[in-house]
């Protein structure tokens, strides 16, 4: 009895929950953020280390090798505490998205190469055949086939991005975890943090369930080819 009320005090819950539902808005707000600068980004950085010429090819590489063996953590922290020392100051928020962000597009980047290259070079020489400008090739048929190859990785690459969301408490910026925190201090209980996993499982659940649908349903299309 004394184990239920120290970590499922179901009174507490209730008190901390609009708490905690403040803190999961943020957190999808930042998730949804680094997704889209993370994967627009990611596309562009691919292109560059593809196609351009060989200087910038080496440079995208360098950030990609770079981006995908820091670990977020310290990428948040160099952003959030290191930048003031040269006079840029940027919000947790700000700091948060655009560590995450940064990251993502490494990985991104990674994973849209692998599709393009993917793709038989025939298809690039029948669109050049039919008189095709390479970008609009690039666009009408190269990337819709690539998309369906690395939707799965891309989604799976979000669902990372979104528990990554937890690094932001580091930088005390009111996101489902350090709401948590928060209130587990105020109210001298940990159940506040309980429940924030039992918000992250249930939120974070279907997505994984989708990528693993996604994986197999590739899978299936891939045996039938």
């Amino acid at each position: 009895m004394e184990l239920i009320d120290t970590f499922f005090n179901w009174g507490i819950l209730v008190r901390s929950f609009p708490i905690l539902i403040r803190g999961l808005g943020n957190t999808i707000l930042l998730g949804c953020a680094a997704i889209v600068f993370g994967t627009i980004a990611g596309l562009a950085i691919c292109l560059v280390r593809l196609y351009a010429p060989k200087p910038l090819r080496r440079l995208a590489t360098l950030y990609i090798d770079m981006f995908r063996a820091l670990p977020i953590l310290v990428v948040l922290i160099l952003i959030y505490y290191a930048l003031p020392f040269i006079g840029i100051r940027l919000s947790s928020f700000v700091s948060a998205a655009l560590a995450l962000s940064l990251v993502l597009a490494a990985f991104t980047a990674e994973v849209c190469r692998a599709g393009i290259e993917n793709i038989p070079k025939g298809q690039f020489e029948a669109a050049a055949a039919l008189g095709l400008p390479f970008w609009v090739a690039m666009r009408k048929v190269v990337l819709p086939q690539a998309i369906r190859v690395v939707i799965p990785p891309l989604t799976s690459n979000c669902v990372s991005v979104f528990k990554d969301t937890a690094l932001a408490s580091v930088v005390a910026m009111p996101d489902l975890l350090k709401q948590a925190t928060d209130a587990q201090a105020l109210m001298a209980n940990p159940t506040p943090l309980i429940g924030a996993a039992i918000i992250y499982l249930a939120f974070l659940w279907p997505l994984v369930r989708l990528v693993g649908y996604l994986e197999e349903r590739g899978k299936a299309k891939s045996g039938a080819h």
